[in-house]
């Protein structure tokens, strides 16, 4: 007979505990990140009942399950509100995919190899940005905070690198669904990222790229489809210094020019009926102290999605074929939810918006790689209004791997989910291969485009005119 010592009863225990003293580590056992570093393995870090869906439901939910309308109840402790509501009352599903307990294979490799290298140097100047603690220079790769101490170092490591590769193009393509189930808007386009501090592939050891040292990156957005908004492009360049707003640029081509946008923008929508705005992005969307308040309001087991999700065997990496759910049965991917041993979930208010239409954000955070699994905003009433749910894995489907130069397997984001729930209007997006216009994506890693390349083509004023035109 097998005694359960650690039952998730002594679990929440646990992290009720953590919560009230304040952020104190990952880890129950013995602290998670030294462990990481050491043999990448988590086991020894949570008991056997808190690494399994099985453990920590006592069977009731097993592997390779499926969860609807029927069983949620048994894992609803499990689920950030948004989700559990589209599966309880809006006929969503969900498949159980075994827990991850190799951490390497939550990550791009270069971006783990910093995090590791650099882990114990990130500290914070007066004004609250993050600097190297013994030089004073800005941040040199990875994640500063692998083992947060704070709701904010847990920000920071989500806000300093978005991607978590140096340069990223990402096709994507986009539906969104009205609360009939019609699809009421589809677009395509390009989303371009290139991190300019923090670097951590550069061929010549760069953690800085030479002349933009005071920046942290510049991102575009380029619209390919329909015909109707092609070539409408926004350009994001985003300061060093969280305290200061990005530059927002946007070029439309009805009026073939270029405008600055209003830092506001950051809460609209960039094209008529996407329900995603440019503050949701990657679950750090804007600088991390134009937020303020940070706290950690809870520490918990959860579901997430963070393996399995690549569809590498579909064309264009298509996951239409799983939709479902919803007034049509069209709604949602059939995607994999793992057991996440711990999740530290962060709240931030946006002090440096007042005119914002949230009150609030709350961001589920896996400690194993510090990447959100769920993502929810509150209206200024405080009541729930939208979600950006995303999915992550390496990119491996059975024998099918796509590797980076070196040989190593991709990861990255897979899917999108960004629901307003009090509307019920949502947006999919699925991260393609191509746009239907043809255009390829790629990573830093697995481009034959050089850095540079890749800047002056999709991240400066005259590129997005130029793409426009």
């Amino acid at each position: 007979m097998h005694i359960k010592k650690y039952d998730h009863d002594f679990s929440r225990r646990l992290f009720m505990e953590k919560t009230a003293k304040g952020t104190v580590g990952a880890g129950v056992l013995t602290s998670l990140w030294p462990l990481i570093g050491e043999t990448a393995d988590i086991t020894k870090a949570y008991p056997e009942e808190m690494l399994s869906i099985e453990g920590y439901t006592k069977g009731k939910v097993s592997t390779g399950d499926v969860i609807d309308a029927g069983n949620v109840e048994l894992v609803k402790d499990l689920l950030d509100p948004i989700l559990y509501t589209q599966i309880s009352q809006m006929g969503r599903k969900i498949r159980i995919a075994p827990t991850t307990t190799d951490v390497t294979k939550l990550f791009p490799k270069d971006f783990l190899d910093a995090s590791l290298k650099n882990a114990g140097k990130a500290g914070f100047d007066a004004d609250g940005n993050v600097i190297v603690k013994d030089t004073g220079e800005r941040w040199i790769g990875g994640m500063p905070f692998p083992d947060p101490k704070s709701a904010y170092e847990g920000y920071s490591n989500m806000t300093l690198s978005w991607g978590r590769h140096d340069t990223s193009i990402f096709a994507v393509d986009s539906k969104s669904i009205d609360a009939k189930g019609n699809m009421a808007y589809e677009y395509d386009f390009l989303w371009v990222e290139q991190n300019t501090s923090g670097l951590v592939s550069d061929p010549n050891g760069l953690t800085a790229k030479p002349g933009q040292e005071h920046l942290l990156r510049n991102q575009t957005a380029l619209f390919t489809y329909p015909n109707d908004v092609k070539g409408t492009a926004f350009l994001s360049i985003w300061d060093y210094d969280q305290r200061k707003f990005p530059d927002l640029y946007g070029y439309l081509p009805a009026f073939k020019r270029v405008r600055r946008f209003p830092t506001n923008q950051r809460f609209e929508p960039l094209v008529p009926g996407m329900t995603f705005f440019l503050s949701d992005a990657w679950g750090a969307g804007d600088p991390a102290l134009t937020w303020g308040n940070y706290k950690e309001v809870g520490r918990q087991p959860m579901l997430g999605s963070q393996s399995g999700t690549w569809e590498g065997d579909e064309d264009s990496w298509t996951k239409d074929n799983t939709l479902h759910g919803g007034p049509q049965d069209s709604s949602f991917f059939m995607v994999d939810f793992e057991f996440c041993p711990e999740v530290a979930i962060y709240e931030a208010e946006p002090v440096g918006y007042p005119r914002a239409p949230i009150s609030r954000k709350r961001a589920y955070v896996d400690v194993r790689n510090n990447v959100y699994v769920g993502y929810i905003t509150y209206d200024r009433r405080g009541e729930i209004w939208r979600s950006f749910e995303a999915g992550f894995c390496q990119q491996k489907k059975g024998d099918l791997v796509r590797n980076d130069l070196r040989g190593n397997p991709e990861w990255s984001w897979s899917y999108v989910h960004s629901m307003d729930i009090q509307t019920g209007f949502m947006t999919r997006f699925n991260h393609a291969e191509k746009t239907r216009a043809g255009v390829m994506e790629g990573f830093d890693t697995t481009t034959t485009e050089s850095q540079e390349d890749i800047y002056n083509k999709y991240l400066t004023v005259q590129a997005i005119r130029r793409l426009g035109t």
